[in-house]
């Protein structure tokens, strides 16, 4: 898009053996997820679609691929630290909670205030402390690596090279399975999704065109691409909590400034769309962010036309009385 990476984002990508090696490491936690061609979904789109099912494993989002690799570098390593601390709206707390209760590590998550309630219970159930701190995410991670200090904790960020290595893994199995992809959509939150669907293809050499999604209501993303470098904009989207980041991270933004081929802006009424469309075609749920690739299609669906598109349902997190509401 606009300016070049710098080294350190280059470097920052996997190769093809990495992603190779992390995904033999995720698969033996669990089994690769499915990627379907679904019959309404492409005649609601006026194309073919497929839908990749991060839905679909045992915490019910892609993050917990990034956990499993972050850890294992730790162990490798031999530096793994008897505490972390990491700050989430709920799907990569739930990430590293997964890894360090595989690992007896003790985890404690910063969360902001009225945060999605079941995604803190789930993030409960796997051993977390949690902690309510601040009104978003950003204030949660500012408050997060306060404590990593004072207790001598190692912050886990949301954005690292080692997350985006096994997050590679699931694009790494999308792209395999369905070689004939012409464009994917993905959703960008900190970034670890979009940069590892970059990751992905630049290793296998394919040659769908990745197409990065955000709320209009969290631009950091656009906003920062346009600037050329890390610009603050304001979050208020009330059902796309998984991109409702504040600041962008600056590797990720060289990273995607370069390879993405462009950004669509949804809003929160194309994503609650979105989610009713999917359950009604396929009998998924999709939280907010995890619709988001499949509104941005639906957005650019006269463009589409002949072309097979591929897009994430990166997590099917989503409190039971806001789903009701948007199938309501």
């Amino acid at each position: 898009m606009n300016a070049a990476p710098t080294p350190s984002a280059i470097d920052a990508l996997p190769s093809l053996s990495a992603i190779e090696t992390a995904a033999r490491l995720v698969h033996a936690e669990f089994q690769p997820t499915p990627q379907y061609r679904w019959a309404l979904l492409s005649e609601r789109l006026g194309t073919h679609c497929w839908l990749k099912h991060e839905n679909h494993n045992p915490v019910g989002a892609f993050k917990i691929r990034g956990g499993l690799t972050y850890f294992d570098h730790l162990a490798r390593s031999n530096a793994m630290p008897r505490e972390v601390i990491s700050a989430t709206r709920g799907n990569h707390g739930q990430s590293i909670g997964w890894a360090a209760r595989k690992h007896g590590v003790a985890c404690t998550i910063v969360v902001p205030h009225d945060n999605s309630r079941e995604k803190n219970a789930a993030m409960r159930a796997l051993g977390v402390e949690l902690i309510e701190h601040g009104d978003d995410f950003q204030a949660a991670r500012e408050h997060a690596a306060q404590l990593a200090q004072e207790r001598k904790a190692l912050m886990v960020p949301s954005y690292h090279a080692d997350l985006v290595l096994g997050v590679a893994t699931y694009w790494w199995e999308f792209l395999r399975a369905v070689s004939q992809l012409d464009v994917i959509y993905v959703p960008i939150g900190m970034g670890s999704g979009a940069c590892a669907a970059v990751a992905a293809k630049l290793a296998m050499g394919h040659k769908a065109r990745v197409v990065g999604v955000v709320s209009t209501l969290a631009t950091t993303y656009p906003d920062s691409i346009a600037a050329g470098h890390v610009v603050e904009s304001p979050v208020t989207t009330q059902i796309a909590d998984g991109m409702a980041v504040r600041m962008a991270d600056p590797t990720a933004l060289s990273i995607l400034s370069q390879h993405l081929d462009h950004i669509v802006q949804v809003s929160d009424e194309e994503v609650a769309a979105a989610m009713k469309a999917i359950f009604e075609d396929t009998h998924n749920v999709a939280e907010g962010a995890g619709a988001a690739a499949f509104a941005a299609a639906m957005q650019e669906r006269e463009q589409l036309r002949g072309q097979t598109v591929g897009a994430a349902l990166t997590g099917g997190n989503v409190d039971a009385n806001v789903f009701a509401h948007v199938l309501a």
